[in-house]
């Protein structure tokens, strides 16, 4: 972490709105990612990063290190994406295997669903680590000071979230051969 990143997070804590403006148009992006990531909703996980950023602008003198800014708050949005999945009512997500004929092309949105389903079956920080790699983009360091993980700890779930996501996804994807 460069100073000046720690210079601005120590500012936001102390209450420095511009620096805590900085900050949201840094991390947004990543909140979001996270609470769509569990939720699979894009108006929830918009809801999400709304409540946790006043959340945290509200309780941020909890924050004794600023370097640690980045994982709470990412922690922050977990668990209120957690909190909203527990509320909804349990949606059965289609298991059964995808058909796609021989003689036509492989229907994306039926592949778009398949995905979305494998998704929904991961654990909860397992969907985090991988929407936040693979969606997002994000390097390794990042994402482990997202997450507040080690980088064995990430390489282990994303590996872990990946051979889950071929098993499910191999029917699919072979059929798009």
């Amino acid at each position: 972490m460069e100073a000046s990143e720690r210079e601005q997070y120590k500012a936001a804590i102390h209450g420095d709105r511009e620096a805590f403006e900085m900050i949201i148009r840094t991390h947004s992006r990543t909140l979001f990612a996270i609470a769509y990531g569990i939720l699979q909703n894009r108006e929830e996980a918009q809801d999400v990063v709304q409540d946790s950023l006043v959340k945290a602008w509200k309780t941020r003198w909890r924050v004794r290190e600023p370097e640690k800014l980045p994982a709470w708050l990412a922690a922050i949005a977990r668990h209120r994406a957690h909190d909203i999945f527990r509320k909804r009512r349990p949606v059965p997500y289609p298991h059964e295997e995808i058909e796609i004929s021989e003689d036509k092309p492989a229907d994306t949105t039926a592949v778009d669903q398949r995905l979305h389903s494998a998704l929904a079956t991961l654990p909860e920080l397992h969907r985090a680590a991988l929407t936040l790699r693979y969606f997002e983009e994000m390097d390794y360091c990042t994402i482990e000071n997202t997450l507040g993980l080690t980088n064995g700890a990430l390489r282990g779930i994303l590996g872990r979230a990946l051979a889950s996501m071929r098993r499910q996804l191999r029917p699919a994807l072979a059929s798009m051969d």
